[in-house]
């Protein structure tokens, strides 16, 4: 073989060699590339996770993440009850209402009268539990805000009183004014004794507001089918279309006399 055949089949050889080089490099870039465009991608899926979470925390901004306060002297399961009544009368009327509801403010309207004369005769004890429905639906503050209120007009003895003012101030369903907490603070104005600063410290920490949230859970899991619900004795009357205040009257002084 020739010096000339010898130096052209090692140069062809040296060029295979270096283009196995080029090939290899541009295999080990290619590579790394993918890894860091994963890497990436994990960490843009990371960042978005990490929005997402944000915002979900900002959409609960209306779900309280505080400790549970029991208003003072609730009762029943899970101490979610507000009592109004003689722990011994005979019959019991269940009411899970919103605030902003103006069906329950019908229903309060209605019954009320009714609802104090037996409550105070010790015939009918009343168990008030409130959620926030409307909140939900229409968006707003208003049903978690004013029941909190309750609730603290409830640590000062004055529930009832005031539960009373709130539902003869209801705003229009659509009106969110029971959100503003001075709001409530002046209606408090209308019970005498309730507006103290232990009441207005209550209104503006949202002191109850986890209890509020926990009683609406409980509202949700008992599947109602909306507010006011009123069951006298686990019976639901609300949906009783014969229902009246005398009628309930009768039931209530009927199961007395029994």
């Amino acid at each position: 073989m020739s010096e000339k055949n010898r130096d052209g089949k090692r140069t062809a050889r040296e060029r295979i060699a270096v283009e196995r080089e080029k090939q290899k490099a541009a295999e080990k870039r290619r590579r790394a590339l993918i890894v860091g465009a994963s890497v990436v991608c994990v960490l843009g899926l990371a960042a978005v996770i990490g929005v997402i979470a944000a915002n979900a925390g900002k959409n609960k901004g209306s779900q309280s993440a505080g400790p549970v306060v029991v208003p003072s002297g609730a009762q029943g399961k899970d101490s979610l009850a507000i009592p109004v009544g003689k722990d011994g009368a005979k019959s019991t009327l269940t009411v899970w209402e919103d605030f902003r509801c103006p069906a329950c403010q019908s229903f309060e309207a209605a019954y009320r009268p009714t609802l104090h004369e037996l409550a105070d005769a010790g015939k009918l004890r009343v168990e008030y539990h409130l959620v926030r429905l409307i909140d939900g639906n229409l968006g707003g503050t208003g049903s978690l805000r004013a029941a909190n209120a309750a609730a603290c007009a409830q640590d000062a003895g004055k529930f009832r009183d005031y539960h009373d003012v709130l539902y003869a101030n209801q705003p229009k369903e659509t009106d969110d004014a029971f959100a503003d907490n001075a709001r409530l603070i002046e209606l408090a104005g209308k019970v005498q004794g309730l507006d103290t600063p232990a009441f207005r410290a209550c209104v503006n920490d949202g002191k109850h507001d986890s209890w509020v949230d926990k009683s609406h859970a409980a509202f949700k899991a008992g599947n109602f089918s909306g507010t006011p619900t009123v069951l006298l004795d686990g019976k639901n009357i609300y949906q009783d279309r014969t229902m009246t205040p005398q009628k309930l009257k009768q039931m209530v002084e009927a199961a007395n006399q029994g």
